[in-house]
């Protein structure tokens, strides 16, 4: 296994351990904060915007052209439009019940039938959270091919983003089963599908890509981060947080990306040939 699969296989690891972070937050608070919650994914859509629209599809109109580089980023945003269909990703937003008992203070009057019921919606999210991890840890290896320095970038970006998603898998969970190691395992276990995501490309996709596919399918994650963001993160991160206290975290997220761009390529030069 060579360097570059090594890389993204551990930038994927991080990543996809992101999602245990928001288990933590759930099982250290009794009422997590949904405000800060939105902001923090407001945050990550503001990452995620930097690098799919002023890094990756711009890289990729300037080094194959205008057009094929368009055509591959809408190509990207096809795709995922599918995967979305086809499987769309679990309801992120804590349920009534959750948030009821939340305010509540406690689950003694909660029947056993409604705790499983609860726990179902719980591993049902797990799963499809899952199945939207794995193309993320893809994104990440077709990063880290291009160089270290896109890679990084990509797995700071989807980590942040994980962190929701975990809290969205958690809550159930620990709310069903008032345990938090159960909690904890089914978020670790949905977060495991981006590294397999890396094994599974790097078996489809050899080393030897030429530079014009390399860019185009660079181009087309772009268009599939550009689709999550503004179809899943932000109405989430509105419905949390607000929108207007949401758009300034987005631009706070996309000038905090670009300065990291700009320091990853002053101290690390020797990353994009990685």
């Amino acid at each position: 296994m060579d360097s570059q699969v090594l890389a993204a296989l551990g930038l994927a690891i991080i990543g996809g351990l992101s999602n245990s972070l928001g288990a933590v937050f759930v099982i250290l608070n009794d009422a997590p904060n949904l405000k800060m919650l939105g902001l923090l994914q407001g945050f990550a859509a503001g990452l995620m915007l930097s690098i799919s629209f002023l890094y990756l599809a711009h890289n990729a109109m300037n080094s194959i052209g205008f057009l094929r580089g368009n055509l591959w980023f809408f190509a990207g945003i096809i795709f995922f439009a599918l995967l979305s269909y086809l499987v769309p990703e679990p309801e992120l937003a804590p349920s009534k019940d959750v948030k009821n008992n939340e305010k509540s203070g406690g689950t003694e009057d909660i029947t056993e039938k409604h705790r499983r019921q609860v726990l179902y919606s719980g591993i049902i999210t797990a799963i499809g959270i899952s199945l939207h991890n794995f193309p993320e840890g893809m994104a990440v290896y077709l990063g880290s091919m291009k160089g270290l320095r896109v890679g990084l970038n990509l797995a700071l970006a989807i980590a942040l983003h994980n962190i929701p998603e975990g809290v969205a898998v958690a809550l159930p969970v620990y709310f069903a089963t008032q345990s938090k190691w159960q909690a904890l395992k089914y978020v670790t276990l949905s977060g495991l599908a981006e590294p397999l995501g890396v094994i599974i490309v790097a078996i489809l996709f050899p080393s030897n890509l030429s530079h014009e596919i390399l860019e185009g399918l660079l181009g087309s994650v772009g268009g599939v981060m550009a689709f999550l963001t503004l179809h899943e993160m932000l109405p989430l991160a509105f419905e949390y947080a607000g929108p207007k206290p949401v758009v300034k975290a987005v631009f706070c997220g996309m000038a905090f990306m670009s300065t990291c761009l700009h320091l990853l390529d002053f101290f690390l030069p020797e990353a994009a040939s990685f």
